[in-house]
């Protein structure tokens, strides 16, 4: 019944925000995913995290590629501009939208697929010149509408639905992000809404290329025993998630975690998650300690969530461009073409 719009009407006592505005007016259409899809849980994390804001919705932008999670952005805030570029290609098409005008807040949602395989490039370019946008990659290691591979994301010796075992090895997006110079990056869980939604919220606030990463199991494909991106395996192997079930259409998993605690998850199909929350005095400023600290507990089997590092004084493609403060939308053509005597003058200046 996917196709019926939602009803307009609403109890008169319903919460509103700031702006005299109602969790529905950052709703977008019915979702069409799988039943119990942690994607689905994303999609309500950000609704909430943007109400909670009292962000208008009309001042952000909100662009995807292809893919599962390049789906969702219907789902969320419909009165909200949008754009669905091509598969891998989000991250240019926002960096020249950002470009012409830097006024607006500008959503990036991806899935593993289209940011580290095909899009994988474009990620680190708009890592490191530092757009100011926030990046979320809805992470289920799989890719769900092409049956079932493995993506980038996929870890080494995890078994397909088919029962075949990956080769490869993963790569780890949030330490990437770290490297490239990301000046906000953090790992939260589709199933730990308390989490996740502080996370979107600061990111929204924060001035320079902020990024998310997801861990969103698949319920169709990637939700069986070998898999380390189910479920249970998740659960089990830190704290932020619950089974469900896609063929019978299970409610999705939620899991509250106290800071610094690990928890294992295990998934009906007998896998097991590992998910770690940092601790509440975690230094989060400390960029050397955060790759260091990925990597102890990766070797450990454990997928860290929470805040892992922020700049506080980051410095964003506008800055690093001297962009004027006005949106270039806005300027008239005397403004944005000086004319060829300025163009002359700059050729002379480079000889």
């Amino acid at each position: 019944m996917t196709y019926l719009a939602k009803p307009k009407f609403h109890h008169p006592a319903i919460e509103v925000n700031a702006l005299g505005l109602t969790h529905r007016d950052y709703e977008g259409s019915v979702s069409t995913l799988c039943a119990g899809c942690g994607h689905d849980s994303i999609s309500a994390a950000i609704i909430r995290a943007c109400f909670e804001l009292s962000l208008p919705p009309h001042r952000i932008a909100k662009l995807s590629g292809i893919g599962c999670s390049s789906k969702t952005p219907t789902y969320m805030l419909g009165q909200s501009h949008g754009f669905n570029s091509v598969h891998g290609r989000m991250p240019s098409v926002l960096t020249g939208a950002s470009l012409a005008n830097r006024e607006m807040l500008y959503l990036g949602v991806s899935g593993d697929g289209d940011t580290a395989s095909i899009g994988l490039g474009q990620f680190a370019h708009a890592m490191r010149r530092g757009v100011d946008m926030t990046y979320i990659t809805e992470n289920n290691g799989v890719y769900g509408l092409t049956k079932g591979q493995f993506s980038a994301t996929s870890d080494t010796g995890s078994k397909s639905k088919k029962g075949v075992d990956n080769p490869d090895a993963p790569i780890d997006l949030v330490a990437l992000a770290l490297q490239l110079g990301a000046t906000f990056v953090a790992r939260g869980f589709s199933g730990d809404k308390g989490q996740l939604v502080p996370l979107i919220k600061a990111a929204f606030e924060h001035r320079g290329a902020a990024f998310i990463d997801v861990v969103s199991p698949c319920v169709a494909f990637n939700n069986h025993e070998g898999s380390t991106k189910s479920f249970d395996y998740v659960r089990e192997h830190n704290l932020a998630l619950n089974s469900l079930d896609f063929i019978t259409g299970r409610a999705p998993i939620e899991l509250e975690a106290k800071a610094g605690t690990g928890e294992t998850v295990t998934l009906h199909d007998g896998s097991v998650v590992r998910l770690h929350r940092l601790a509440e005095d975690y230094d989060c400023r400390d960029k050397s300690a955060a790759l260091a600290m990925l990597e102890r507990h990766r070797v450990g089997g454990a997928l860290v969530t929470g805040l892992i590092y922020m700049n506080e004084e980051p410095v964003n493609l506008h800055q690093r461009l001297n962009m004027a403060q006005r949106p270039l939308n806005a300027m008239a053509e005397g403004e944005l073409c000086p004319g060829s005597k300025a163009l002359d003058a700059i050729n002379q200046s480079l000889r």
